[in-house]
Order: structure tokens, then C-alpha cells, then sequence
């Protein structure tokens, strides 16, 4: 089951990077990016075998930046080497690192980025089970929680381009969950 991930990226892509631990806050997946400065008594060697250790995955931003990064690549190849299993998040036009070649990564541009980020999120759902969304009411801003919806409701709201409807249960105000992300849309 994977309730933990760790996520790794060059500082350059810190904003892809917190893009992807929200979308995963939203599902109730708890990330390691976003304790990864807190430590600050811990060398940063430390705190990222820490992380890789004791998450149940490693996502992999792979940009331009990302796969000549030397950290990205040490976290990466320290994932392999302990087994872990590694989500590899491509930019179009980058290369894959060699240790994680043979597996097949999930493409985006920076144009396609949320449609990268749905389909992590229904990779990972196909592996564990997901039960709970969290969201945060952008009207009133209480966080709530909801059952996710059926992976069929999901995968029909992005075929067809919709959101997911929902109801806030502070405010009542009606809401619209982009069905990539589960982000509520303005």
C-alpha cells in the first residue's frame, strides 16, 4: 500500500515538484518534498535516504534540469538500490537516467503537466487503495474530506472534459474538482 512518497527533483523544479504533493495531499498520499527543508539540522544526504527509506515510492521529476542533476540522480540510483520502487515523471526531450531506463516513464510537457499528474495518480491507485479526496475549499477555505470518486466517474470527466462536481460541506457552495488533479477549479 503506498501511503508515503518521496520526491525527487533539481531545486529548479521545486514548483513541479509541489505541484505533485498536492495532488497527492489531495488523495491522501503524505510526500516527502514537503519536509525536505524542515530538518535543517540534518545534512541534506541525510535527509534524502531518510525520505527514500521510509517512503513506499520515489517520484522522479525528470525535466531538462532534473536528469543532469547529480542529487536526483544519487536519490535515484539509492532507490534502486534498496529496491524501491520509482515513478519516473518525463519531460518531453529529456533523456531517462541509466538506472531507470527500462522503465517506462510518464510523459509531459509543461503544457500537459496536470494530464502527467492524473495519470500518476491513477498509477498509483491501480496499486493501492485510495479511498479519501482532501480538499480545500478555495470560497471559504476549510479543509473537508470526500470518498473518491469510482475510477469509471473519474476516467469519463476527463474524457469528456468535465469536472467532478461536488458540494462543500462548511459553505455549502457548489464545487468543481479538476478530474486529473482533484483540484477544485476557480
Amino acid at each position: 500500500m503506498i501511503t508515503k512518497v518521496y520526491i525527487t527533483h533539481s531545486e529548479e523544479d521545486e514548483p513541479l515538484a509541489l505541484e505533485v504533493a498536492e495532488a497527492l495531499w489531495r488523495v491522501g498520499i503524505e510526500s516527502f518534498v514537503a519536509i525536505y527543508r524542515r530538518a535543517r539540522g540534518v545534512a541534506p544526504g541525510e535527509r534524502a535516504r531518510f525520505g527514500v527509506r521510509h517512503c513506499d515510492c520515489v517520484i522522479a521529476v525528470l525535466t531538462l534540469d532534473g536528469v543532469v542533476s547529480p542529487r536526483v540522480n544519487q536519490e535515484i540510483g539509492f532507490a534502486c538500490g534498496i529496491d524501491q520502487l520509482v515513478i519516473p515523471l518525463l519531460e518531453t526531450g529529456a533523456e531517462m537516467p541509466v538506472m531507470i531506463r527500462h522503465l517506462k516513464p510518464i510523459s509531459f510537457s509543461r503544457e500537459t503537466y496536470s494530464d502527467a499528474l492524473g495519470e500518476l495518480i491513477l498509477n498509483i491507485r491501480d496499486l493501492t487503495s485510495l479511498e479519501w479526496l482532501k480538499i480545500r475549499c478555495p470560497l471559504c477555505g476549510e479543509e473537508m474530506t470526500q470518498y473518491l470518486p469510482p475510477p469509471e466517474v473519474v476516467e469519463r470527466a476527463v474524457l469528456s472534459g468535465t469536472g467532478l462536481d461536488t458540494i462543500c460541506t462548511y459553505c455549502e457552495s457548489a464545487l468543481t474538482l479538476d478530474p486529473r488533479t482533484f483540484k477544485p477549479e476557480p
